[in-house]
């Protein structure tokens, strides 16, 4: 049995072995089936069995949103890569390079793009949770501000799509301050006129949350998403309290008033389009609508069938 065990069976195994990707299949974590990758990525990155959204980053959202996935990308302004000099486990320098490698040179937690959503001039400035957790430094901030202005100088909407875990620690000061900053932004859109309509996605926590994400003229989410400052643990220790069941889920503030509607992936074009119609362009979208009916109360239904 030893020469059999030992030299005949890893021959056939070696004969009959077949190399096979290791990314074909992917288990849902809500649901925990295996999904496989051609059909998942055909529904959008959404599990068919429970409807639970997978992560997604901005090159996915851009082709999503805009009308035909057509779609111009935006170059953010430079800013300066290591202003503090930080390093903890690793230089942050090196961070850098690592979510660059993942993503592409020159990127960061923001990627900016322009085109048309329902034939609306549009900016949409998408986080990628895959860059350091889509943290916010200066480089998103400043990001974000252009993003602000070329709205404002192309009149078109404004759309936000955040994922991110918050401030990036690594900035220190200079990370905390691009909160009031991008408030400024999002206020010079609306003064302009201009819509600022936000997509809430999984998840949106920290100074993220507590500023550009917060304060949009319309908020989206999608289904399941976590949307809070502080996590639920931390929340939960705190106040000694236990937490209501889907607590920070986006249905959760959706029936709290925190979200204006939740909408699965596959309906976010068609929505974001309505709403940019009847924003910007209020007449076509009128025209659009069935005629309204006529409705008379009973005397004059009655006197205008005898005449």
């Amino acid at each position: 049995m030893n020469w059999l065990t030992n030299y005949v069976l890893p021959k056939i195994r070696a004969l009959t072995r077949k190399d096979v990707p290791d990314n074909l299949w992917k288990k849902c974590p809500a649901c925990e089936q295996m999904l496989f990758h051609r059909e998942l990525a055909a529904n959008l990155e959404v599990c068919r069995h429970c409807g639970h959204h997978f992560r997604i980053g901005s090159a996915a959202r851009f082709k999503l949103l805009f009308d035909e996935g057509g779609f111009e990308t935006i170059d953010p302004p430079k800013v300066a890569p290591d202003p503090l000099r930080f390093r903890d486990r690793k230089r942050y320098t090196e961070r850098l390079r690592e979510g660059q490698a993942a993503l592409g040179a020159g990127s960061d937690a923001v990627a900016l793009a322009e085109g048309r959503i329902g034939g609306v001039a549009a900016i949409v400035a998408a986080f990628d949770f895959g860059f350091m957790g889509g943290s916010m430094g200066t480089a998103v901030g400043e990001a974000f501000v252009a993003a602000a202005r070329r709205a404002v100088e192309r009149e078109a909407a404004l759309i936000l799509v955040a994922a991110s875990g918050g401030a990036r620690m690594q900035e220190g000061i200079l990370s905390l301050m691009q909160m009031p900053r991008t408030i400024l932004a999002a206020d010079m859109v609306k003064e302009a006129g201009l819509p600022y309509i936000v997509l809430l996605t999984d998840p949106t926590t920290g100074g993220v949350s507590a500023s550009l994400a917060m304060i949009g003229d319309i908020t989206l989410a999608e289904p399941g998403a976590i949307i809070g400052f502080a996590g639920a643990r931390v929340i939960e220790e705190t106040i000694r309290e236990k937490l209501p069941e889907g607590f920070q889920r986006a249905e959760y503030l959706y029936q709290h008033g925190m979200v204006d509607q939740v909408v699965a992936r596959g309906e976010l074009h068609a929505t974001l389009a309505r709403i940019l119609s009847l924003l910007r362009e209020p007449h076509r979208a009128a025209a659009a609508l069935p005629a309204p009916v006529e409705i008379l109360p009973p005397v004059a239904a009655e006197q205008r069938s005898a005449e």
